[in-house]
């Protein structure tokens, strides 16, 4: 895997995803040590599905992240879904680790929100991280208009220069856009 990785990288690959939950694999397991050096090496930025969302899986939750990261703590990750449904958990692993960014995708708008919550004492953190966190949506494949993961975000009230960093500036830093 790694020569896979080091040819994706040596190509210009500009980012690689990680989907723990189907995957079914643990992101922490030393044979995946060498990838992910390669990777916070050449500053790729991994988006990695690893909250328990929608349903837990034997790898999934922020366990595994904090073990990756206590190896790799520069690592560009970005966090899938926040985290969905271990918000909090995640928060504090953005706080502590730089290079942890969090995507947007499905957090906040009116389907996840009947069914994952995100935690309203949280939105101080949120506010705080806003320089880390970055749009996501899943289109063209989610259960309503994009436009209302937009209106979601709003709908927060973290203001506009929030908005600003969240839907554009972090994104176009992350990719050096």
């Amino acid at each position: 895997m790694a020569e896979y990785v080091r040819t994706a990288v040596e190509a210009g690959a500009r980012v690689f995803k990680s989907y723990v939950q189907v995957g079914a694999y643990d992101p922490a397991h030393e044979l995946l040590d060498p990838v992910w050096g390669m990777l916070a090496e050449a500053g790729v930025p991994v988006v990695m599905h690893c909250g328990s969302g929608p349903a837990p899986g034997k790898h999934t939750g922020p366990e595994p992240v904090r073990r990756l990261l206590a190896r790799h703590p520069r690592l560009p990750l970005v966090v899938a879904h926040m985290g969905m449904p271990e918000y909090t958990d995640f928060l504090d692993l953005a706080e502590r680790y730089d290079q942890v960014r969090l995507d947007t995708t499905m957090v906040f708008t009116d389907f996840s929100e009947r069914f994952t919550p995100f935690p309203a004492t949280e939105l101080g953190r949120l506010a705080d991280l806003g320089d880390r966190i970055l749009l996501g949506s899943d289109f063209p494949n989610i259960p309503y208009p994009y436009v209302h993961q937009l209106e979601a975000l709003e709908r927060l009230g973290l203001g506009d220069e929030w908005l600003r960093r969240v839907c554009y500036e972090n994104g176009a830093r992350l990719f050096g856009l």
